[in-house]
């Protein structure tokens, strides 16, 4: 499984330490099995296979095969309901009335073609009764049989594979990026730091953790092996621990039922939170913000049995309401009230990185005669607020000159909503200095490089990682708000779940949007066509997997497609055993089975809250059709939910993301320039050592190089 992981997450394939001998045979029959699949072995991967014992080169190559089928959602038979998909499919009233003249000529009864129309239009047909709907009628295999074989095209994926060092070395190495990532990192990350933190305590530790939500998932493994904890300075770290502790959420957005700790556990967190409270009684401020999980959790810990531990006992007391201590961010509060915004800034220059998070505000709020001492009060802040944390900020500010047609608010468990957007904006002069005074400290943070940069042109657009929140795991999947370029002249979207226990009924859908954003059509279960897009037909159980698929021919279509997922009945994205949503890029002529990994350009999970997801959005532009992530749960019904019932809902959410102005990948290049040679990668390889920053590195750069590849970008973000 690690080696497994290493392979998803860094295309990298750990070496094996087995028997030397002559695996040359297995080496090329692994080649021609990711062909298959749309991967290639480097030289150094094949040469290391080959150099293998048979058995011990099979074992490797097995591993990788199954890593890279499952990356890209080969891993499961994508059967589709028209067996004959995207030819054959019937016009979709037709097909129902066959289906109801199925369940009429069952019974023995007889009906007219007006009859059977009128009980369609109706809206009293239950779909889920008629004989053979929303079931496969027909094997995967007869699928396979109906299609002829994918046409090889130039255009075809091929994701190369390179040799790592051996599988120990590689854990480590992706466990001290993890823990010691300047970003949030998100759930699936923080799990597989998890795993990673148990195998790798006695190895080497990361010289600082500054995400508190990774210290939480580090501290809980500690408290569980009965090791010191580290980086707790704070009320909050110690409720985050708990939390993480509980199998709850570290990130505090939802309420986590704690488990019963052992004695020695809660000697431990008592032991942290008096500890952080005498050091700094202040700090006792920041609990009246979660005052009933601390009531929880002191149902737990039991504070009164320790009488050794005072402070932590003052904790408690504040969660009760027994003793209170206002908090830096209630004092702040009663200062703009009081109209003093200049006395709110300087009280929050002791939190550098909540006094940044209200620039915007205390910027709008101040008086002229106040602006420049809250402006003064904000840079001086820069020095000791994190890289991130001032490339928020740059973000946002970039986005201050003019109003937003809508404000969108995303959360951390990727749940939007959208509100109109009343703030007046921030003077342009403002919003120049402003911004001129982040570059430049953005810039003295930035690295100096120690060779070029080679840079892919591609990678430019790529939104700059700020937090594993605005992104799922997955394959080529890309931060909110990145922008890559879709080549082909055919799209094919699928999404595939496997129901856990109970009948799932998840929708494939498409929202077509003209350039002003309006509704132009869809095409769904209700309607299988629309102007050459096609639907592959409904599926609604799905005890063995189920998939859906519909094809976009790009070549006449208006501005914006819309792919989404909607959850019609049973379990949610956070419940099915398996779910995710993809998309292929084919040219017109390839054929094939409605599913053919070489042709996937990008393949995410679903997993989030809500009835509806919203990967991404596609996009018509002067250079040509651009995939844009959105990365999007909306709430949704309880059930029955349908494209035709979200069509404001989804459309006003996409204009706010796609009117943003998203910090990218290449914002930080341009800050290099100054300081470094910094060349467009055009395919040619260099002759001297580079740092190369793209989306995957070229095979045969010179020895010395480094690459910052999709799986390491968030390390560009300074500290």
């Amino acid at each position: 499984m690690l080696e497994k992981l290493i392979i998803q997450r860094a295309l990298r394939v750990p070496a094996s330490t087995g028997m030397a001998g002559d695996g040359t045979s297995v080496a090329r029959q692994l080649d021609a099995a990711l062909l298959d699949v749309g991967f290639s072995a480097s030289r150094a991967l094949l040469g290391h296979i080959g150099s293998l014992a048979p058995e011990p080169a099979m074992d490797l190559a097995a591993t990788v095969v199954s890593a890279v089928r499952e990356l890209v959602g080969d891993h499961v038979r994508h059967n589709a309901y028209f067996i004959g998909f995207p030819d054959d499919v019937p016009d979709t009233v037709e097909f129902w009335i066959d289906r109801l003249r199925a369940a009429v000529l069952t019974g023995g009864g007889t009906a007219t073609d007006a009859q059977l129309r009128a009980a369609v239009a109706s809206g009293g047909v239950n779909l889920l009764d008629l004989p053979a709907y929303g079931t496969y009628q027909h094997t995967y295999a007869e699928l396979l049989t109906a299609h002829d074989e994918l046409i090889t095209a130039a255009g075809n994926r091929v994701t190369v594979l390179r040799l790592g060092d051996v599988a120990e070395v590689e854990a480590e190495r992706l466990y001290l990026a993890l823990a010691g990532s300047a970003t949030p990192l998100g759930e699936a990350d923080l799990t597989v730091l998890g795993e990673l933190a148990v195998a790798c305590m006695d190895g080497a530790q990361p010289a600082e953790v500054p995400v508190r939500e990774n210290r939480a998932v580090l501290n809980g493994v500690r408290l569980v092996l009965g090791r010191p904890l580290v980086g707790m300075d704070t009320t909050t770290d110690v409720l985050r621990l708990a939390c993480q502790a509980s199998g709850g959420d570290t990130s505090l957005v939802t309420a986590t039922r704690f488990r019963s700790f052992r004695r020695p556990e809660r000697r431990v967190l008592l032991a942290a939170l008096d500890a952080v409270v005498g050091a700094s009684p202040g700090k006792l401020g920041d609990v009246a913000r979660y005052a009933e999980r601390w009531k929880r959790l002191g149902e737990r810990l039991h504070p009164h049995e320790y009488g050794q531990w005072p402070h932590a006992r003052e904790v408690f007391a504040v969660a009760r309401g027994e003793r209170r201590v206002p908090n830096l961010a209630g004092r702040a509060e009663a200062a703009v009230r009081a109209g003093a915004v200049g006395q709110a800034a300087s009280l929050l220059s002791a939190a550098p990185g909540m006094l940044l998070r209200s620039a915007d505000r205390l910027l709008r709020l101040a008086s002229a005669a106040e602006r420049s001492a809250v402006l003064d009060a904000v840079t001086g802040a820069f020095g000791a607020a994190s890289g991130r944390v001032l490339l928020s900020l740059r973000e946002h500010v970039d986005n201050r000159l003019t109003p937003a047609s809508a404000r969108m608010y995303a959360s951390r468990s990727r749940s939007a909503w959208v509100g109109p957007d009343a703030r007046p904006p921030l003077p342009a002069e403002l919003v120049a200095e402003l911004s001129g005074l982040l570059d430049a400290e953005i810039s003295a943070r930035l690295p100096d490089p120690q060779r070029p940069l080679l840079v892919d042109p591609e990678v430019l657009d790529v939104a700059l990682p700020l937090s594993g929140k605005a992104t799922e795991s997955g394959f080529a999947v890309l931060p909110r708000g990145s922008r890559a370029p879709v080549t082909g002249e055919l799209l094919r979207f699928f999404t595939y779940w496997r129901q856990a226990s109970r009948r799932t009924d998840y929708d494939l859908s498409v929202l077509l949007l003209d350039g002003e954003f309006h509704t132009a059509g869809q095409v769904s279960w209700t309607n299988y066509y629309h102007d050459g897009v096609v639907h592959s037909g409904d599926v609604t159980d799905a005890t063995n997997g189920a998939t859906e698929f519909i094809d976009v021919p790009l070549a006449d279509l208006g501005h914006y497609v819309v792919p989404q997922v909607y959850i019609y009945a049973g379990e949610s994205f956070d419940e099915v055993a398996e779910s995710m949503f993809g998309y292929q890029t084919r040219e017109r002529d390839q054929r094939g089975a409605p599913f053919d990994a070489r042709t996937v350009r990008a393949r995410s999970q679903m997993r989030g809250q809500g009835r509806v997801a919203l990967p991404l959005v596609f996009a018509r532009t002067e250079h040509g059709w651009q995939a844009v992530w959105l990365h999007l749960y909306l709430r949704g019904w309880p059930s029955f939910n349908r494209v035709e019932d979200n069509t404001f809902t989804t459309t006003d959410r996409v204009r706010a993301l796609m009117e943003r102005r998203y910090l990218t990948v290449s914002y930080l290049v341009d800050r290099w320039r100054a300081r470094a040679e910094v060349t467009t990668w055009d395919g040619q390889l260099p002759d001297e050592p580079v740092t190369f920053i793209g989306i995957d590195a070229p095979e045969g750069l010179p020895d010395g190089s480094e690459a910052y590849t999709l799986d390491r970008l968030s390390e560009l973000i300074p500290e």
